[in-house]
C-alpha cells in the first residue's frame, strides 16, 4: 500500500469520527432544542429553567453556561419565556413563518421535516423575521460592544468659518486726476504720495498755451458784451452773449473753477499758469506729477482714495461657499490692535474662484474713522452663518458614509435596530449634521459601534436576498 493511500484512509477516518461526534451532540441536545416544558400543577407556575445559546449558532441550546462547541464563543442566556407571555401570564401564540435547516440557513421549507443532512428543521417565527436589514441585539451584547444612542434634534444649524483677510481700498472711493489739456507743470502743491488732500485744495500750477488763448478769448468776449449790451439789435446782443458763454464753458471743461473765471473777469489780466484743484477728499496713493513734467491730454497725474471706509477681503474654500450669502455677520480683528473687534457683514461674494487655490473671495465693508485700518494690512475674519430655524440635526458620528450612500441606525426599541438611508445637508458646529430627508425629530440613532451593526445588517440583508432568489425556481 502506497503512502498516499494510507494518508487518504486516515483522513476519511477522521472525517467520519468528526461527523459522528457532531451527530451525537445534536441528538443529545435535540430534546433541549425541541422539548416542551412540563405542565405545572393548577394554580402553580411552571419552574422555568435558564437556558443558554450561541450568538453565532442559535440552534445550540443548553441548560448550562459554557462555550459553543462549534466556534468557541461564550454562550449567552436565552430570553425568558415570560417575555412572550401576554396579560395574565398566558403565552401568545407564535406563528411559524418557515422552517430552516440548523446547519444550512439557506435551506428553507414551508413545513417541518428533515434537512438534506438528516437533521430536524428548526422553526423561524414571524416576529423573528423583521424587516429587511433590521437586526436584533441581545442586551448583554449591546453592553459589551458599547452601543450608545442619541436623539435626533430639531433646531438651528450654526457654523463658524475663520479665514485670513486683507484690508484694501473701497473701489468706489478711488478717483484719478487727469490732464485734459497739454502743457507743463510749473509748480507742485502736492509733492508726496500718501499726502492727505481736501476737496478744492490746489494740486498743480499748469502752464498751457491753450489755456492762455482760452483766457484771452474769454476777456475779448467779456469786453464785447459790454460794448454791445445796449445795442438796439437783439441779435447782436445775443451773439455776444453766446460767444461769452462758449468761452466760459471751454475754461470749465478744462477744470478751471468758477472762482478762477471770476478773478480773470475782475482783473482782466491773463495768467500764464492756472491752478488745478482736487475734486474730492482723500489720500494720494499714486503720483505721476513732478516739477517741469510735460503733461499730455489724458495723462493721469494723481490717484486719490477715500479711506473713510475700507474693504476687508477674505478667501473662502469651495466647500464652505454654500454657507455664505450677503448679510452674514462678520467679526474682523487685527494683530496690531489686540482686543479691538470690528463688526460688519458680508456685502458681496465674488462670482468666480481662484483656479490655483480653489477659493472664492468675500467682501466685508467697515467704517474707518481716523484711518486706523490701512490698506494691505492682514486681518482675521470670523463668520457666523446660520441655516434655518427648524432643521433636523444628528451627530456626525452617527452617520456611516460609504461614498455612495449615507446610513444611520435607528433604535426601534427592545434591541431592534433599523438601517436607514439619509440625505445629508451642511455640517455645522460640534459635529451636528443637517438631515434633509430620512429622519424626523424624536428618532433615536446609534452614535457608537454602528459599524458592527452595519456589518450584521448587511450580512442579514444579503442572506435574505439570496434566500428569496433561491425560492423563485421552486414557485415556478
Amino acid at each position: 500500500m502506497t503512502g498516499k493511500k494510507i494518508v487518504s484512509q486516515i483522513l476519511l477516518v477522521l472525517l467520519a469520527v468528526g461527523a459522528g461526534g457532531a451527530g451525537t451532540y445534536y441528538w443529545m441536545t435535540r430534546e433541549t432544542l425541541h422539548g416542551h416544558p412540563e405542565t405545572a400543577p393548577a394554580g402553580k407556575p411552571a419552574a422555568e429553567e435558564k437556558q443558554y445559546t450561541c450568538p453565532m449558532h442559535p440552534f445550540i441550546v443548553t441548560d448550562q453556561p459554557g462555550a459553543c462547541p462549534i466556534c468557541g464563543m461564550a454562550l449567552v442566556p436565552v430570553k425568558s419565556s415570560a417575555a412572550a407571555a401576554g396579560v395574565g401570564g398566558e403565552k401568545k401564540e407564535r406563528k411559524v413563518k418557515y422552517w430552516v435547516a440548523p446547519m444550512d440557513p439557506n435551506y428553507r421549507s414551508d413545513k417541518p421535516g428533515k434537512s438534506p443532512m438528516g437533521m430536524d428543521l428548526v422553526p423561524v417565527y414571524e416576529e423573528e423575521g423583521g424587516e429587511m436589514g433590521t437586526i436584533r441585539v441581545d442586551p448583554n451584547t449591546m453592553q459589551s460592544i458599547g452601543v450608545r444612542t442619541a436623539p435626533v434634534a430639531v433646531g438651528e444649524l450654526v457654523k463658524t468659518i475663520r479665514t485670513v483677510g486683507r484690508v484694501t481700498y473701497d473701489e468706489r472711493g478711488i478717483r484719478t486726476v487727469n490732464a485734459k489739456i497739454g502743457g507743463w507743470i510749473e509748480k507742485l502743491h502736492v509733492s508726496t504720495t500718501g499726502e492727505e488732500v481736501r476737496k478744492g485744495a490746489p494740486l498743480i500750477e499748469l502752464y498751457s498755451p491753450d489755456l492762455v488763448s482760452a483766457q484771452q478769448e474769454y476777456l475779448i468776449a467779456s469786453r464785447h458784451i459790454r460794448e454791445v449790451g445796449n445795442s438796439p439789435f437783439p441779435d447782436v446782443v445775443k451773439s455776444a452773449q453766446d460767444l461769452l458763454e462758449s468761452a466760459r464753458k471751454r475754461l470749465s471743461y478744462w477744470d478751471i473753477t468758477d472762482a478762477q473765471v471770476a478773478e480773470l473777469e475782475r482783473t482782466g489780466t491773463v495768467r500764464k499758469t492756472l491752478v488745478l484743484h482736487s475734486p474730492f477728499d482723500g489720500v494720494v496713493v499714486n503720483k505721476a506729477a513732478f516739477d517741469g513734467t510735460k503733461v499730455m491730454p489724458g495723462m493721469e497725474l494723481f490717484r486719490i482714495a477715500d479711506l473713510s471706509r475700507v474693504w476687508v477681503q477674505g478667501d473662502i474654500y469651495e466647500y464652505e461657499l454654500p454657507w455664505l450669502t450677503v448679510g452674514v455677520p462678520a467679526a474682523v480683528t487685527l494683530d496690531y490692535l489686540p482686543g479691538k473687534t470690528y463688526r460688519g457683514r458680508v456685502t458681496y461674494v465674488y462670482p468666480y474662484l481662484e483656479g490655483k487655490t480653489r477659493t472664492a473671495t468675500i467682501r466685508v465693508e467697515l467704517a474707518n474713522p481716523g484711518g486706523v485700518l490701512k490698506p494691505d494690512m492682514y486681518a482675521h475674519i470670523e463668520l457666523r452663518p446660520r441655516v434655518g430655524k427648524r432643521t433636523v440635526l444628528v451627530p456626525s458620528e452617527a452617520v456611516i458614509r460609504s461614498g455612495i450612500r449615507n446610513v444611520v441606525f435607528v433604535a426601534k426599541g427592545e434591541g431592534r435596530f433599523e438601517p436607514r438611508e439619509v440625505e445629508l445637508g451642511l455640517e455645522g458646529e460640534e459635529g451636528a449634521v443637517q438631515v434633509l430627508s430620512g429622519l424626523a425629530g424624536g428618532d433615536n440613532v446609534v452614535v457608537s459601534s454602528q459599524f458592527l451593526l452595519d456589518s450584521e445588517s448587511s450580512l442579514k440583508e444579503a442572506l435574505k436576498k439570496f434566500q428569496s432568489a433561491a425560492e423563485r425556481p421552486k414557485e415556478q
